[in-house]
């Protein structure tokens, strides 16, 4: 919580600004992009497509990371990014789905209001829950029973910010900083602490092959076109194009105040892959018509090809970049 805190508004502003940023260029040149191909998908759903392939994943890159030895403040720039752009980019997603199936009021108060209530409602929500999970843990010591709290926390109270129309995943990113700070330093025994991590991190697994089955089984759904096909081939550089862009810009207004190594926006931009929660938004597309089957299959299509360009392309070559940014010393150790 340290680390994140002294990055408080790196993340902040990659997280918000930085996602809105590739949202908006990924969605608008999306649109002509599926133009030029002969497929007319309306911009308001182009929009949501940038919305739902804008969040990176941090889970493969954290990995690499520490193999390579790479600074902690790096670690930490990926990590909090990807924490928040998740929560932040599915309550973008969802006003933008609403916009698009003409269930929101399109006006910039009341977008700007169920913006807000989701993202702040979400935050206050896994606060809360965040001390009474840790309440309890304080007043118990058992680690069977201390497991099922943290897992009751997650399952929970995702469906409860979710009944409540607040962001989920942001209601968990605080109730988790909440447990596996404080709640680890002062409400949990050594006995407990090591069978916790044992147990999340086997949950980690299953959820990361289910990630991979999920998107093996991608392919089934979807109806294969050489249009759509081309403009995914041509969307991977668009939405890389807009991450240098969204990385760069916040990087650059920072410089004055705070010192970043020369590699951070090359590591940045290579290091957000794109994963589970884009393929979960691209599967979860609305079938009540709102959105027509040939725009629904070319997102789709658009989103697998992003996606497995960047696991397969950014994730394999993205350890021998930061070996060689650490060898040249493009990476202050120290940086704060």
């Amino acid at each position: 919580l340290g680390d994140l805190r002294d990055q408080k508004w790196v993340v902040a502003i990659l997280a918000s600004a930085g996602l809105l940023i590739s949202t908006f260029l990924v969605g608008v040149v999306s649109y002509f992009v599926f133009s030029w191909v002969g497929l007319d998908v309306p911009l308001l759903w182009c929009l949501v497509f940038g919305a739902l392939i804008s969040p990176t994943d941090p889970v493969a890159v954290l990995g690499i990371l520490k193999k390579v030895g790479a600074p902690k403040s790096l670690e930490t720039k990926i990590t909090g990014e990807s924490l928040f752009n998740d929560g932040v980019g599915v309550v973008v997603y969802l006003v933008l789905v609403g916009l698009a199936a003409g269930q929101a009021e399109a006006s910039v108060i009341s977008v700007s209001k169920l913006f807000l209530v989701e993202v702040g409602g979400g935050i206050i929500l896994g606060a809360v829950l965040g001390y009474v999970a840790y309440w309890m843990l304080k007043t118990i010591d058992n680690y069977q029973v201390e497991i099922l709290i943290t897992l009751a926390l997650v399952t929970g109270g995702y469906q409860l910010a979710t009944s409540w129309h607040l962001s989920g995943p942001l209601a968990m990113v605080v109730a988790g900083l909440m447990i596996g700070n404080h709640g680890r330093l002062m409400a949990m025994s050594d006995t407990t602490r090591d069978h916790l991590d044992l147990f999340w991190e086997l949950i980690d697994e299953i959820l990361n092959a289910l990630l991979f089955l999920l998107i093996g089984l991608e392919i089934f759904v979807l109806t294969w076109s050489g249009q759509a096909f081309t403009a995914g081939l041509v969307l991977i550089v668009v939405v890389l194009a807009s991450r240098i862009i969204a990385v760069s810009l916040p990087v650059v207004m920072l410089q004055r105040a705070r010192a970043f190594s020369p590699g951070i926006i090359r590591i940045l931009t290579w290091g957000g892959l794109r994963g589970g929660i884009s393929v979960a938004l691209a599967l979860a597309l609305p079938k009540d018509g709102s959105l027509d089957d040939d725009s629904r299959q070319a997102i789709l299509m658009a989103t697998y090809l992003v996606v497995i360009f960047s696991i397969a392309v950014q994730g394999l070559t993205l350890k021998p970049l930061i070996s060689r940014l650490l060898a040249q010393g493009d990476f202050d150790q120290n940086e704060k």
